[in-house]
């Protein structure tokens, strides 16, 4: 039904009116008795139940996109349902819902309650069943279903749909569970010169006066958390070749010249090709159009057939690093693997997010391996990838990949490394230990046998078990269910100049509650080292807690022993002292990018062990890095010396290797024989630690155009982050340099860089500003808020943020019912990572203690910060 007549405002003013309170005679008429609901989100057993009673969903829904602050809707929701399965609870929790009829029969929207409404057994049908009513939906900056963000540059306002995990509900009556896929069609009305996409093909455009109504063709069946929508004056590009799929790239049109559409389009080709090849199953959907989202907050979105990316992150306002590429490729590979895992064959409940989120991720490096040999795809699968797994999951916080859920309400909490970057880095693990074959073989039974569907991880490794024939039972119980991972220590034992033995041992890393005794069950690769010899690579399995490596014994002594030879073992792999003394001296010797990187995470992880002093790592750092031409690996060991320098050594102590440290950064951002990219990140790195007078001076004259990195004046975002950098640290100059910059930087992100910018101000009072914007301002977009939790939690100024920690941890429930899925944890990391000292720990603990009904999903993400605190403090305490 159109909306475009006299009734829209009285229509729009009715149904944003509060829904009817729960009268004890209303609830007695609709058969029930108040308190009996479903209670708020989406229970587990209201799922289950929906699950049984109901089948073959469709939803026609039309939308009127032309209002400032709501747009208001009609739905049409068929279904078939099994005889005798009783009542039927219909999710809704937008702002009006009116206009209700059953099978044709009126039904009273008053008892709607905790965003539900049951449909009575009374006004419903054994088989087909039809459902209609008009909603009405918020549209704002932040906080609802449709975003909506409006450019500084030129006036434009754009909308998109984001309603992973559960608030679709939240935009149109449905039943919101991922096991109940439906087939959606969508009819949206936008002004005219707006550009408007969905799920579906479009199937035809009918103008009206000012308006345009945009209909789309019905999609394959899809989770309603898939369902999405974009529109506003969106410019595009189109890739049609004779013989493939067309894709079609929309970005704001204020920002075409800076979007480099060829490339973008042709990597989510390569990537749409390569998946189709490599399951022997086609793209299953019948579209694809690529969304640059603004202020998108995640890196994108799965959606079928309208694919959102954050635009940030896509479009480079400076030439970009290699690991700046790699991660935006990285980030389609995902994208598109979702439309395999995650999107044609979906977790039946979101306990098994890690299902769809941890293959997507193993997937994207496989891809990027094989397509793009020189990014050293597996070397950023450990710095990236595996490295902030294993940090999150050696704390008390962690949890198993599989993870209960008993409401969807709590979904979005279960985001995080866990899922994003343990899952892929088991999943390596388990196609080593299958092996290639039957692993592969099993993931096309395991993707056409739940296609259009939806399974649990048991239904996958049954059938890799099934294809391998490897019994994985013990792989299940292990890394599905148990929390934590492997401490894997080396043993070697000498026989004079020969080996005598050598042994590996794991152990847990951290004693976590209800633990079940046993060891993970694992096949690695150990390599010994040699300086005279080809060095000799060995397989081991472990038997228990010990893998016995027979063939080692009577080898010469080697220089190093490394236990994880090619990373396919997911646990803490820590170097004996021999292998540690070899690194300090050698590790930059070794040719091999995905090896020298393993050796300095098994330095680096020695620092965060104690066995290796903060400042010695920087000592060695400083002394190899000259040498050091891998971006990533560069990129990674200089962050670790940062953290180092800023969060594991006093003041005092970082003082005296400050000199030495810029000094490495100036000679590496002025070495004409290194490549843009290794010069860049040393900048960045100078930028983010520079305290000295020399260094600070350089920022200065970068800002001035005094200084050139490679030739040419820095831009965007560098300079942002120079004057950022001035500000945090009370420049006499900032606020005047501030000032200019504001008036130089003309381009659609001045806005938001400036407000990022502002909020390193040492000053209590601008702090306090923020902090009550961030839950007070309605028209602060989160994306912004997100970036500027940094700059408003700078390290140099800990001492004045600590009293923003406990206010800041009191809003943590306010926080994860209001924000997206990943803000939670990144305001976490910002107010507790921000923090060095016992000060701050004491009231995190006191935080804790004075909360033990903390929800445990808000509980394990603070643990997993705090637990990162007390190691800070933990290794400060001991280079003093």
């Amino acid at each position: 039904m159109d909306f475009l007549d006299d009734r829209r405002a009285l229509l729009r003013a009715a149904m944003l009116a509060p829904a009817g309170l729960w009268t004890a005679a209303r609830a007695r008429s609709a058969g029930l008795t108040p308190g009996s609901g479903p209670g708020p989100g989406i229970a587990h057993a209201l799922a289950d139940r929906r699950a049984r009673q109901i089948a073959n969903v469709r939803y026609d829904l039309s939308l009127d996109l032309t209002g400032e602050d709501s747009a208001i809707g009609d739905a049409v929701i068929r279904f078939d349902r099994v005889a005798g399965s009783g009542d039927l609870v219909l999710d809704f929790r937008g702002a009006g819902l009116s206009e209700l009829m059953v099978n044709g029969r009126p039904l009273t929207t008053e008892a709607r309650a905790d965003g539900h409404l049951t449909l009575p057994q009374a006004l419903l049908r054994t088989g087909a069943n039809r459902v209609t009513a008009r909603f009405a939906t918020p549209i704002a900056a932040s906080g609802a279903a449709i975003i909506r963000y409006r450019d500084d540059k030129d006036g434009g306002v754009y909308l998109y749909t984001l309603l992973v995990p559960s608030d679709a509900n939240l935009l149109f009556p449905c039943f919101d569970q991922p096991d109940l896929k439906a087939r959606f069609r969508w009819a949206l009305t936008a002004p005219a010169d707006r550009t408007v996409i969905a799920n579906g093909p479009l199937a035809e455009k009918i103008a009206a006066g000012a308006t345009m109504r945009w209909r789309f063709a019905e999609t394959e069946p899809i989770s309603t958390y898939l369902a999405a929508f974009a529109a506003g004056p969106w410019t595009h590009w189109t890739s049609a070749p004779a013989a493939g799929r067309p894709i079609s790239l929309f970005a704001r049109r204020s920002r075409r010249a800076e979007v480099d559409a060829a490339a973008q389009i042709a990597a989510n080709r390569a990537a749409l090709d390569w998946l189709a090849d490599w399951f022997a199953i086609p793209y299953p959907f019948a579209k694809l159009d690529l969304v640059l989202a603004p202020a998108f907050p995640f890196g994108g979105m799965e959606h079928v057939g309208a694919v959102f990316y954050n635009e940030d992150r896509f479009v480079f306002r400076e030439p970009p690093t290699l690991p700046q590429r790699v991660n935006r490729d990285a980030t389609i590979y995902h994208e598109i693997s979702h439309q395999w895992f995650g999107d044609f064959v979906t977790m039946r409940w979101f306990d098994d997010l890690w299902l769809k989120e941890g293959f997507s991720t193993y997937m994207a490096a496989r891809i990027q391996a094989e397509l793009q040999p020189d990014s050293n795809a597996w070397t950023s699968f450990l710095l990236s990838t595996k490295t902030p797994a294993y940090r999150a999951d050696a704390t008390s916080g962690t949890q198993a990949l599989w993870q209960p859920l008993d409401n969807l309400d709590a979904a979005k909490s279960n985001y995080g490394p866990i899922v994003y970057n343990k899952a892929p880095a088991v999943i390596k693990q388990l196609a080593f230990l299958v092996g290639e074959d039957g692993f592969r073989r099993g993931l096309r039974d395991f993707l056409r046998g739940h296609g259009y569907g939806n399974a649990t991880w048991q239904d996958l490794l049954g059938a890799i078990g099934t294809a391998s024939g490897v019994d994985l039972g013990a792989f299940g119980r292990h890394y599905m269910l148990r929390t934590g991972l492997p401490r894997v220590d080396t043993k070697l034992v000498p026989a004079g100049d020969r080996i005598g033995a050598l042994t590996l041992v794991q152990r847990p890393v951290r004693a976590l509650p209800g633990d079940p005794e046993g060891a993970w069950p694992m096949k690695v690769r150990v390599r010994l080292g040699y300086h005279d010899r080809d060095d000799v690579v060995l397989d081991a399995a472990f038997d228990g807690t010990t893998a016995r490596l027979p063939g080692a014994a009577g080898l010469p002594m080697p220089d190093y022993v490394w236990a994880n030879d090619e990373d396919q073992g997911y646990g803490l792999f820590l170097p004996d002292e021999r292998t540690i003394a070899w690194i300090v001296a050698r590790v930059g010797t070794v040719a091999d990018p995905l090896l020298r990187a393993l050796l300095w995470s098994g330095l680096w992880d020695s620092v965060r062990d104690l066995r290796v002093a903060p400042d010695h790592y920087v000592t060695v750092l400083l002394d190899h890095l000259p040498g050091e031409r891998d971006e990533q690996i560069s990129r990674t060991i200089l962050a670790r010396g940062a953290t180092a320098l800023d969060l594991y050594l006093p003041d005092a102590e970082a003082a005296s290797l400050r000199p030495r440290w810029e000094a490495a950064l100036l000679a590496r951002i002025d070495d004409p024989q290194l490549g843009y990219g290794l010069r860049k990140d040393a900048l960045d790195r100078l930028v983010a630690t520079a305290r000295t007078p020399l260094a600070l001076a350089r920022l200065r004259d970068f800002l001035a155009g005094r200084a050139m990195l490679a030739g040419a004046a820095i831009r965007q975002p560098t300079r942002w982050a120079i004057v950022r950098r001035l500000i945090a640290l009370g420049a006499p100059d900032a606020a005047a340099l501030f000032a200019a910059e504001q008036r130089q930087d003309r381009s659609s992100e001045a806005v938001k860089d400036a407000f990022v910018a502002r909020a390193a101000t040492p000053d209590r009072s601008v702090k306090a500003a923020y902090f009550t914007r961030y839950f007070d301002d309605a028209t602060l977009n989160e994306a912004w808020a997100s970036e500027s939790l940094g700059a408003f939690n700078a390290i140099e100024q800990a001492a004045l943020t600590l009293p923003f920690l406990r206010p800041a941890l009191d809003r943590l429930e306010w926080i994860r019912q209001n924000r997206r899925i990943f803000f939670l944890p990144a305001w976490i990391e910002a107010f507790v990572g921000g923090q060095a000292d016992p000060a701050a720990l004491a009231v995190v603990d006191g935080f804790l203690a004075a909360r033990p009904a903390l929800p445990i999903d808000i509980r394990r993400k603070l643990l997993t910060a705090r637990d990162e605190l007390a190691l800070t403090v933990r290794i400060r305490r001991a280079a003093l």
